[in-house]
């Protein structure tokens, strides 16, 4: 396929780069950074986007995937799709397709769950919002870029499906950390609780695959200072879309909205931005209860 891609940061950049590698002729464009090996640069997001088969769009937030789609729909050509794999509010991800059907383009929604390790490794998973008509056009590029693929439904549920699950994850990442913190008070050795927890009914991802606890459980962040997998602040991006969802439609979150004041502390009061979000863990052992 003719591939147009914008958006080449620590996401974009690997996978457009495993599209080229696959053999697609993939043609990149973003505001700071040099296109990868084996795909060519764009001066514009319309030179990106003119004659392609696909243009995938990989950007930090609903008002920039607004702004760039305005542009780049023009120029696309009928029958084309837009591939949106950002995570985004879904009233923005509703807005794109529609502009995109009205001009006889298939769009479908898709951001990612993997990090950059699963977007250099192609072993992301994709959360598709669209029609069956859109995912069925892109679903070869999951299958390179990714190594699942799950089609949620109309346009927009792709990031319902990302909201909800990145919910999940910051609250029990939080609860997993205040029980390392809890057991450390408590004298039980943190190698101890791994050992019980994660073969017992508090088994969770962050637990079992995430462990925030240096030296314990798989190789994860945390035993390497907390370097960024996925940062704090992308947690808390993630996690104010949750909360944004909620209040639109009226439903009642409370953990989800209490992770969200966490996360807000500790990104913006605590110096955690530039840090994994399992560094909350550091956090709840240096407080005490109040």
């Amino acid at each position: 396929m003719k591939i147009g891609f914008i958006g080449l940061g620590n996401m974009g950049a690997p996978m457009a780069s495993n599209l080229a590698a696959a053999g697609h002729e993939v043609t990149g464009f973003d505001i700071a950074n040099t296109p990868p090996e084996g795909v060519a640069k764009a001066n514009t997001v319309q030179e990106a986007a003119t004659d392609k088969d696909v243009v995938i769009t990989m950007l930090p937030n609903g008002a920039i995937l607004q702004a760039v789609a305005s542009d780049i729909i023009p120029a696309m050509k009928q029958g084309a799709t837009l591939l949106d794999c950002s995570t985004v509010d879904v009233e923005s991800a509703r807005a794109v397709a529609s502009s995109a059907h009205a001009s006889g383009l298939s769009a479908v929604d898709a951001p990612v769950s993997g990090g950059i390790g699963g977007a250099a490794g192609g072993t992301l998973t994709f959360m598709a919002g669209g029609t069956d008509e859109g995912f069925a056009a892109v679903s070869p590029l999951f299958d390179i870029m990714g190594q699942k693929a799950v089609h949620c439904g109309p346009s927009g549920n792709g990031q319902a499906a990302k909201i909800c699950n990145n919910m999940i994850l910051g609250v029990t990442m939080v609860g997993t950390c205040e029980a390392f913190a809890l057991a450390d008070k408590l004298g039980l050795d943190r190698q101890k609780m791994f050992d019980v927890v994660s073969t017992s009914s508090g088994y969770s991802w962050s637990m079992n695959a995430y462990c925030p606890a240096p030296g314990v459980g798989p190789q994860s962040p945390a035993d390497n200072d907390y370097t960024p997998g996925f940062a704090a602040e992308l947690m808390l991006k993630d996690l104010r879309l949750s909360q944004q969802a909620a209040e639109a439609s009226d439903a009642d979150t409370p953990m989800g909205a209490r992770a969200t004041e966490l996360y807000a502390q500790f990104v913006e009061e605590e110096e955690g931005a530039g840090k994994d979000f399992s560094a909350m863990l550091p956090r709840f052992v240096s407080r005490r209860r109040k």
